[in-house]
């Protein structure tokens, strides 16, 4: 596997340091990454922002520091719209084929990109349905570029690892792969090595963080005494020191035989704050996890 950083980690969306692309970039390489996967919408790659004045600095900047750009990760919602008169479809595939334009520039190959969450009064089949025609659109659309679309099992709909290589089969694109994630799987209490290994043959690039599980109470004076709460509050810390078993993930994804990008992602509040400084530091404790085990190739 070779390591990779996801620009989401420096976009300040979660209250984290905020790097423009191209000094993204450069961090990357900084911290000893040899690729990076850039988050295709505002405040760094968005269709709507990819001119030549933001995609030629950043070009240079791949360029001079010999980082390459692997992925661009695309955020849909692929579910039916409650108003029927808008094409949300249409625009989400207008989106993922421009993300996939704007990376062929850069030399990423890959867009990551999400099913569906479920909604009040859905038809399951039919979201389900939408979510296997719109791709199957989307990988179409994008074959000609030499484009792959990952799914990551991220939103409801096909996120348990059988149920998504269902979606995968009937999907049936060969530019249709995975985008394989250790968190899902982790906190619904599947079997990491089982599940990696399985979704392996499939998988296109794999995204880590690890967690840990904050016990919640809330206190009751009628009864002078905590109630536990459900579910638990999950933060992100240094990884390898949370409650994902990533060994056996990686010997699955090992055995398995997938040897593509493994991104390093901090997208939610991490456990020392947002400075700079703390979100380098968990990077680089990553690269030193994953050398450690002998998991990387550069």
């Amino acid at each position: 596997m070779h390591p990779c950083l996801f620009s989401v980690s420096y976009a300040g969306l979660w209250g984290q340091a905020v790097d423009p692309v191209p000094a993204f970039v450069e961090r990357a390489a900084r911290l000893g990454f040899s690729s990076v996967m850039l988050m295709g919408k505002r405040p760094h790659l968005s269709p709507l922002d990819a001119s030549a004045a933001q995609l030629d600095p950043l070009r240079a900047a791949l360029q001079r520091t010999g980082v390459r750009c692997e992925v661009v990760a695309g955020y849909t919602h692929l579910a039916p719209s409650s108003a029927g008169e808008v094409p949300v479809i249409e625009m989400q595939i207008a989106y993922i084929e421009s993300l996939a334009r704007i990376g062929v520039t850069l030399g990423a190959g890959i867009v990551r990109v999400f099913t569906a969450y479920e909604t009040p009064g859905q038809d399951l089949q039919v979201s389900w349905q939408r979510v296997v025609t719109t791709l199957r659109e989307m990988c179409d659309r994008v074959a000609p570029l030499g484009t792959t679309l990952a799914i990551q099992n991220h939103h409801d709909l096909g996120l348990p690892t059988d149920s998504l290589l269902d979606l995968l089969a009937e999907i049936d694109r060969p530019n249709c792969k995975l985008g394989f994630d250790a968190w899902s799987p982790a906190l619904r209490g599947e079997d990491l090595y089982a599940a990696a290994r399985k979704a392996a043959p499939h998988t296109a690039l794999t995204t880590n963080a690890d967690y840990t599980r904050v016990p919640r109470w809330r206190y009751r004076p009628d009864l002078v005494n905590y109630e536990r709460q459900s579910p638990d509050w999950v933060r992100a810390v240094e990884f390898g020191t949370g409650f994902i078993d990533y060994e056996g993930f990686f010997r699955g994804l090992r055995e398995g035989g997938f040897t593509g990008p493994a991104v390093y992602e901090m997208c939610s509040p991490v456990a020392g704050g947002g400075a700079a400084e703390n979100l380098d530091a968990k990077a680089r404790a990553y690269l030193a996890w994953m050398r450690a085990r002998g998991l990387l190739t550069a």
